[in-house]
């Protein structure tokens, strides 16, 4: 099995390699809207969060901050003082700044290894700002959806949230901060390292932007689409929107592809975690547990609401 694996990577690679080749033009397109996408939006708007969110976490500024906001977190979430953090930063920050945090906890001994799988279930999601902005101004063009898109998408995770805490056996008691030392520390070794951690992730993150988008590219060439979404939201989106001009199916289906975050938000999901325990399998599950979840809502909003 784990031959047939190895062989099965080897071939889909050499594949890939070919199909860049045949077709230069469509790779170089999809590598520079990939870049493009990755040097206007999301290093100038995410680079700045990861090295601040680095500088928190290591300076223990980040117990303080819990503190302020856990009264109504905590209880909601059944979560530990220093997991509130987690939630805050994954809710308004967007991919993959939850799993970042979530990693960066558990690394500093601050959750436990069940808290964190638990915390990866609901916490990384679509930024706030990518919802307003591009997919309800730019892509479906109705500011009358703006609260409600903004309420089901984080709606959902919250639901879910109470049924994979007792997937994972989370009680108020079960959880508890392991992280005692509170002391503020600053130093110039923290901010350097705080620095450089937040370049390596940024990058990875543009990497798998650039290879996804061109993927996306090479995609549009095969008959297949109506499976191109996937891959990618920022392109997937309009590429739903071009697929049908039926508004009670593209809605909860572009609600339930941001839910999802599509495959490249799985494989940066994925490099955030890998020096981690953490686990992908039941990450990409529960994402997907979460985007039905999304898209019967909105299923149900454009049927009898809107």
């Amino acid at each position: 099995m784990k031959l047939l694996k190895q062989y099965s990577c080897i071939l889909l690679m050499v594949g890939f390699l070919v199909v860049m080749l045949c077709f230069p033009m469509e790779t170089f397109l999809g590598a520079s809207n990939g870049l493009l996408l990755w040097f206007q939006t999301i290093l100038p708007t995410l680079l700045p969060f990861i090295v601040l969110s680095n500088i928190l976490i290591r300076s223990n500024c980040v117990f303080y901050i819990s503190r302020t906001i856990k009264p109504f977190i905590q209880k909601l979430f059944c979560v530990s003082g220093d997991a509130c953090y987690a939630i805050l930063i994954g809710f308004l920050c967007g991919y993959p700044m939850g799993a970042k945090v979530v990693a960066d906890l558990l690394s500093t001994k601050r959750i436990s290894k069940k808290e964190g799988q638990y915390l990866l279930s609901f916490c990384n999601n679509t930024s706030p700002m990518f919802v307003i902005s591009y997919i309800v101004m730019q892509t479906l063009k109705d500011k009358e959806l703006l609260l409600v898109t903004l309420l089901i998408l984080f709606l959902s995770p919250v639901i879910c949230s109470l049924f994979f805490r007792r997937f994972y056996h989370i009680t108020s008691t079960s959880v508890r901060s392991l992280q005692t030392k509170n002391d503020i520390c600053f130093n110039f070794q923290m901010f350097d390292d705080a620095i450089m951690n937040g370049f390596e992730t940024i990058t990875k993150v543009g990497g798998y932007m650039i290879l996804f988008s061109i993927l996306f590219t090479l995609g549009e060439k095969l008959p297949i689409t109506f499976l191109m979404p996937l891959l990618e939201i920022s392109n997937g989106i309009p590429l739903i929107m071009k697929l049908s001009s039926n508004f009670t199916v593209v809605y909860p289906f572009i609600l339930g592809l941001t839910s999802f975050g599509g495959l490249c938000a799985v494989a940066q999901t994925n490099s955030m975690i890998q020096n981690t325990e953490l686990r992908i399998i039941p990450y990409i599950i529960q994402k997907l547990i979460t985007a039905l979840v999304t898209s019967l809502i909105a299923l149900l909003y454009v049927h009898f609401v809107y």
